[in-house]
């Protein structure tokens, strides 16, 4: 997604380029593509998937719809699958239309993990809950902080079900890191992703993804906590930016690994 200006034989030739051994892919796309034309892709390619996005939007109460959400996410869970994947992302989804009712919300959540979380399994896929930010609560995700999204995750097997830890989400809270290390502890770390947040924020917000290094958070703080809970897969950065995608891909990709290298890999200046 952060540089979704690029078709997918692009992306796949960029990533080639530059080195960068791992892509997570978003399901539009992919379904433009076609699935299994973009897992020949990648695989011919080299390269690996390392999630899929994105599966959730869980809270309807309507029957029909729920039943839709479901079969919707079971076709997530095959897309992942075929695409090489074991992690499929959730943004469980905002309060229903005239709902005030977060805790029903986040319990329908939990009713359809319960449904979900088997298949998954049986297709050797995770499900990882991804709080957003709370500016989010109402219309796209009503799971805001990381310790509801391991209160919703810990019903479940630790292999069905775990969370994605997104800097741009979680940076404001205080209590994250302990959440990090308690989810390292139960080996439910399924994704690590970056983003940075700058201000002022664009109209509309949800386009306001900052390029690592330029805005308020430590990366290799965030980096450091993972690192500490256990994990050691694959770090993605992805980014929604207007004004990234109105550059060119290929340069936008290069600048981007040259940040992650920057501000994640690399020692600070004064580190000797």
């Amino acid at each position: 997604m952060t540089v979704r200006q690029l078709s997918l034989p692009e992306l796949a030739d960029a990533c080639l380029a530059l080195g960068v051994p791992g892509v997570g892919l978003w399901r539009e796309p992919v379904q433009s593509y076609g699935v299994e034309a973009t897992a020949k892709l990648v695989r011919d390619a080299g390269l690996a998937v390392t999630t899929l996005c994105r599966g959730g939007f869980l809270t309807a109460i309507e029957p029909r719809e729920r039943a839709e959400a479901l079969a919707d996410n079971r076709r997530a869970v095959d897309e992942a699958a075929t695409l090489g994947t074991d992690t499929l992302v959730l943004v469980s989804g905002g309060l229903p239309a005239g709902s005030r009712d977060l805790h029903g919300a986040r319990e329908r959540i939990a009713d359809a993990l319960g449904e979900l979380g088997p298949y998954a399994e049986a297709h050797g896929v995770r499900l990882a809950i991804e709080p957003l930010h709370p500016m989010y609560a109402a219309d796209r995700c009503v799971v805001s902080t990381l310790a509801q999204a391991l209160d919703l995750a810990e019903r479940f097997p630790a292999h069905q079900v775990g969370v994605t830890v997104d800097t741009y989400h979680i940076w404001w809270d205080d209590t994250a890191p302990r959440q990090i290390a308690r989810a390292g502890a139960g080996g439910r770390i399924h994704t690590f992703q970056l983003a940075d947040w700058t201000t002022p924020l664009p109209e509309g917000v949800l386009n306001g993804r900052g390029q690592i290094g330029d805005g308020s958070i430590d990366m290799r703080e965030w980096k450091s906590y993972v690192e500490a809970a256990g994990y050691t897969g694959p770090i993605e950065v992805e980014l929604f930016n207007d004004g990234l995608w109105a550059r060119d891909g290929r340069e936008v990709l290069a600048e981007t690994a040259g940040r992650f290298v920057e501000h994640v890999i690399r020692p600070p200046e004064h580190v000797i």
